[in-house]
């Protein structure tokens, strides 16, 4: 899906009946738009009923749910403090509550929405399954959620007989993939960091220092592919970067506080080659260790 590029489809001012009313939820409007980068927004041909000032903010009287397939903007609600939102994120409006979105001028981005109302949304947001303190809903990229969207937009453009009620299933499963989705996340990140926090400890412990990424990705049970992607995520640095940032601090405190020649620290750091640590040295603090071992033992006598 990344990447992907959506049609410009509208449908709204759809017509909703008594029994409609009382199956719990009525779909008022539904579609999606690109949004290419430094188009205005909202677009020229955005419904009347929904135009807005991205400045001003608006206030609607449904729920809408969006769902961002490309690109990424800026949302911010009266409960919700204007933050980023990009790709692989759905982000709920509330009924009643002023909010304010855009897309950023340099990317665009491609939407979906689904606007709805109805005592069984009241219900769970009430019951605090949906917060108005927390409207961003981290789900990732998946087709099976746009194409949701998809079937709802051709729902509404056919209107058979029962399409509200059609409608309202597909709302009610778009919601449990947000309220999913997002759970998992949450649950998948803090796994992550517990491993990256093992990781380090790992690394920093590792008296030998010959302990390979790929060595340490198999201590923790993971692939060695989702470990590097993310390790680097979370800490800046490849598995590899980090040890050697771990080797040239051991470094500086084996240069600072022993008379160990610069080859043999090379070799208790796992160096097969000294010349490699010293140029490595260098490279990371400017100056050789030898410079490096004068200042710090030089600043040391001096107290």
């Amino acid at each position: 899906m990344r990447g992907q590029r959506t049609n410009s489809v509208h449908v709204r001012y759809l017509l909703t009946g008594e029994q409609d009313t009382r199956w719990g939820l009525t779909i008022n409007t539904v579609g999606c738009q690109h949004v290419a980068p430094g188009d205005p927004y909202p677009p020229q041909n955005h419904p009347s009923q929904y135009l807005f000032s991205t400045e001003r903010g608006r206030v609607l009287g449904e729920y809408q749910l969006l769902y961002l397939v490309g690109g990424k903007g800026q949302f911010a609600s009266a409960g919700w403090r204007e933050t980023e939102i990009r790709e692989g994120q759905m982000f709920l409006l509330f009924l009643g509550e002023w909010h304010s979105y855009r897309p950023d001028p340099q990317t665009g981005w491609d939407e979906y929405w689904i606007g709805f109302e109805g005592e069984y949304m009241d219900k769970r947001t009430a019951h605090g399954f949906f917060s108005r303190q927390k409207p961003v809903f981290n789900v990732g990229l998946h087709e099976e959620i746009a194409s949701l969207y998809r079937k709802a937009i051709q729902i509404a453009i056919d209107q058979r007989t029962g399409f509200q009620q059609m409608l309202g299933g597909i709302v009610d499963l778009l919601l449990g993939y947000a309220y999913s989705y997002d759970k998992q996340s949450k649950m998948e990140e803090k796994w992550a960091v517990q491993q990256i926090n093992k990781a380090r400890i790992i690394i920093s412990g590792d008296s030998t220092h010959k302990l390979s990424p790929e060595d340490i990705a198999d201590l923790l049970n993971v692939s060695y592919s989702w470990f590097r992607r993310v390790f680097k995520k979370h800490t800046g640095f490849s598995p590899t970067q980090y040890i050697l940032e771990v080797k040239v601090q051991h470094s500086k405190e084996l240069l600072t506080n022993t008379d160990l020649s610069s080859r043999e620290i090379a070799y208790r750091l796992g160096f097969e080659n000294p010349d490699y640590f010293c140029t490595l040295f260098k490279k990371r603090t400017g100056v050789t260790p030898i410079r490096f071992r004068k200042f710090t033992q030089d600043s040391v006598h001096l107290f």
